[in-house]
């Protein structure tokens, strides 16, 4: 009797695109004051500089895995900076914001449609707009010539910017399979998602993600992306809509289902339109999947393909050794 560890999925609402309007804080006044003390009754300059304003910061966070938290904050504004004060006191900076997004995500600049930044490491970030510097006080203009100047600067404006904001998810396994292959279905089994599943195209419309954790600490990411039919890769169908979200997966599983009647034709098929997509795909591993084999249809053409993993999403058939597969797939070097 074999003993597999368990796994577990957890399904995010996925959301891959977002435009949003940023603005910087503006930079706080400089001060037009004088040293007012006993004894010391022409006192010179002593009016400090305004504060820097608060930028607007993106930062990649491998915690999160969509763009839904954005998609509902359409406008982003940093706090100003304060003004400066007497004493040479420098007025206090504004406070940045900081927007957290996933790992694989793009942002760029829609009034010159570009792209600006590409975050894929954990902690990188990006200013998209910098705060305004503050204005100097009336301490910065005293010359030999000028002792007691009556002007300070004001502080510069921030910057207003807007952007796009495109995940391309960093997902471990891409599950690529024509209409009706039975992702949405093999997703639904294994974990609490309820992607809608039925007998026509495209009743996926949307890319779904699911984090898998297998054994004891180890996980792996893995995005359902809607079907595929020819042409996708010139745009036919839903194709560069979700073609875009295979392009950084370190696995494809190939999902056939096991009463098509071309199995490897339609192989070819959808690995064709990936490379047209991306001649660069084709350095992935890869897997290939015979689905529904629950429904114990007897189809002699899948002698034609010379190694796949057989599965069932409604008898689990299957899916343990699928899991261990990915693992060890992932764990090579």
């Amino acid at each position: 009797m074999r003993i597999y560890a368990p796994f577990y999925f957890f399904v995010l609402m996925f959301i891959d695109y977002a435009e949003i309007k940023c603005e910087s804080g503006k930079g706080g006044a400089g001060r037009v004051s004088f040293r007012r003390e006993k004894f010391v009754p022409k006192g010179g300059p002593d009016g400090g500089d305004g504060g820097n304003g608060g930028s607007v910061v993106f930062v990649a966070d491998r915690n999160l895995h969509t763009l839904q938290d954005i998609r509902y904050k359409k406008i982003y504004k940093a706090e100003n900076g304060g003004s400066g004060a007497s004493n040479q006191r420098t007025g206090k900076n504004g406070q940045d914001i900081r927007i957290p997004v996933p790992l694989g995500t793009i942002i760029s600049d829609l009034s010159k449609n570009l792209a600006k930044a590409d975050l894929v490491s954990d902690g990188e970030e990006f200013i998209a707009c910098m705060g305004g510097k503050g204005g100097k006080g009336n301490i910065n203009y005293k010359s030999s010539t000028r002792q007691t100047p009556r002007y300070a600067q004001k502080g510069l404006s921030g910057e207003k910017k807007n952007f796009s904001i495109e995940l391309k998810v960093l997902a471990d396994v891409g599950l690529v399979g024509l209409p009706n292959a039975g992702k949405s279905t093999l997703l639904s089994s294994v974990s609490s998602a309820t992607p809608k599943i039925d007998d026509y195209p495209f009743t996926t419309l949307q890319p779904h993600l699911g984090i898998v954790k297998y054994g004891e600490y180890q996980s792996f990411v893995m995005a359902d992306i809607p079907g595929l039919i020819e042409g996708a890769s010139k745009g036919k169908g839903l194709g560069h809509q979700f073609l875009k979200h295979i392009e950084r997966t370190k696995l494809l599983l190939f999902l056939i289902d096991t009463a098509d009647k071309n199995p490897l034709e339609n192989y070819r098929l959808l690995k064709k339109e990936l490379l047209n997509y991306n001649p660069d795909l084709d350095k992935r591993k890869y897997l290939i999947l015979r689905t529904k084999i629950d429904t114990k249809i007897e189809n002699d053409k899948w002698s034609k393909i010379d190694d796949y993993l057989n599965i069932s999403s409604v008898s689990k058939e299957g899916i343990h050794e699928l899991i261990n597969n990915i693992g060890q797939l992932l764990n090579e070097e």
